[in-house]
């Protein structure tokens, strides 16, 4: 089983449709998937807001590299284009996290699990704590992680009325 924490982001373009994508290409893979989140952009460079999701998958045939390559996939179907660090993206999709029962652990360059970053971005937390109330990354719960961010990080994260249209189960 593997067992797979996605978060995707979308700030350029046809947004929804970006984020729709990815769950089109998840299919019935899906466990879960949170609403549409509009998100301040995070790392300083201008730009227009985001829509983010997070999303929990299960494909037993999948490890983490499997997981890594479709995130991958699924930005060059989108025309991602890698120029500014924390730049404008068409898509943006990160493996947060990989179960296979237990959380998966990596530290090589090109896939760190869990994601080195995630427990400090509202973006991925607040909407994976909406799905999934007793999460943890990393050995601490994802609660706790949320309510060490600053009010600034967790009030630049708010609800919209969209969500993904998930294949039926």
């Amino acid at each position: 089983m593997s067992r797979v924490v996605l978060s995707a982001g979308s700030n350029m373009g046809d947004r929804l449709s970006h984020l729709q994508s990815v769950a089109d290409e998840l299919g019935d893979r899906i466990i879960s998937a949170s609403h549409v989140y509009a998100t301040a952009p995070w790392g300083g460079v201008e730009q227009d807001d985001f829509y983010n999701v997070t999303l929990i998958a299960d494909d037993p045939g999948r490890d983490p590299w499997d997981w890594l390559r479709l995130c991958h996939l699924l930005e060059w179907r989108a025309d991602r284009v890698r120029d500014v660090r924390w730049g404008p993206r068409s898509l943006d999709v990160d493996v947060i996290a990989c179960y296979d029962p237990a959380e998966v652990r990596s530290r090589h360059h090109d896939l760190e699990l869990p994601h080195p970053r995630a427990r400090s971005r509202a973006f991925v937390l607040v909407p994976w704590l909406q799905i999934e109330p007793d999460a943890t990354l990393g050995g601490t719960a994802v609660r706790e992680l949320v309510a060490a961010l600053g009010p600034a990080e967790i009030g630049g994260v708010g609800s919209t009325t969209h969500s993904l249209t998930l294949p039926a189960r």
